[in-house]
């Protein structure tokens, strides 16, 4: 009988692989095999805290105040929207994994978590790279910037911080806009993208209150006011 996957190794290749559908293939066998998170877990060796993500060499990173807005009421315009959604789907899909990787010693039920989120984000980029190549493009075809992963970065060390600044704001943001895109697509005549976006919501919801659960968890263990640390981080 083959030994069970480790959750940590499956995170370390995840994020080292170089080319798109490595990453996606690696992502969804990483969830596949890990679901039993406790013997997932037996292997808990010390994560190497500088180890990056791999990124593909397209999209070419800008500035975000070098991209270009376009509306939705042209096709260019709408496939320029659906590859920005995907390259934060893309991003997403690292951070989970990431932060199954670089916070070591935490509860099952906090990889259990980031497994869940780790295979939705992966299903939410594939369902956008699909109706991306329907109107012509692919990943890659348009410019994007790394903004969130350099919010991932700054917070490697601390998982209260990560908690608190990628799911509670970062994600919590991408809900305050996504009805609203919903609405222009639908006028626009796009339903496809639309009913996309709708079960993008609807899983987003559930990633945030995961991030604000555990950094409700975080803030307990050391006996912090979550709405004080919360306003403090944010400050910071």
């Amino acid at each position: 009988m083959n030994a069970p996957a480790n959750i940590f190794a499956c995170a370390r290749r995840c994020l080292l692989a170089r080319d798109v559908e490595q990453t996606l293939d690696l992502s969804e066998q990483g969830v596949a095999d890990c679901i039993d998170v406790s013997k997932a877990m037996e292997n808990r060796a010390i994560p190497d805290p500088e180890l990056q993500p791999v990124f593909p060499d397209k999209p070419r990173l800008v500035d975000p105040v070098k991209l270009p807005r376009r509306g939705v009421a042209t096709e260019a315009g709408r496939a320029a929207l659906i590859h920005a959604i995907a390259h934060i789907e893309y991003n997403a899909v690292h951070l989970a994994w990431d932060a199954i990787y670089r916070f070591r010693n935490q509860p099952e039920a906090f990889y259990r978590d980031w497994l869940q989120v780790a295979g939705e984000e992966t299903r939410h980029f594939r369902m956008l790279q699909t109706r991306l190549r329907e109107l012509g493009h692919v990943y890659g075809d348009f410019d994007a910037h790394d903004g969130l992963w350099r919010v991932a970065y700054m917070t490697r060390h601390d998982p209260l911080i990560r908690m608190a600044l990628v799911p509670r704001v970062l994600e919590a943001r991408g809900l305050d806009v996504t009805p609203g895109m919903i609405t222009r697509l639908e006028n626009a005549g796009d339903t496809e993208t639309a009913d996309i976006l709708r079960i993008i919501y609807r899983d987003e919801i559930g990633h945030v209150e995961i991030g604000s659960r555990w950094f409700h968890y975080f803030c307990s263990e050391r006996n912090l006011d979550p709405e004080a640390t919360f306003r403090d981080t944010i400050r910071e």
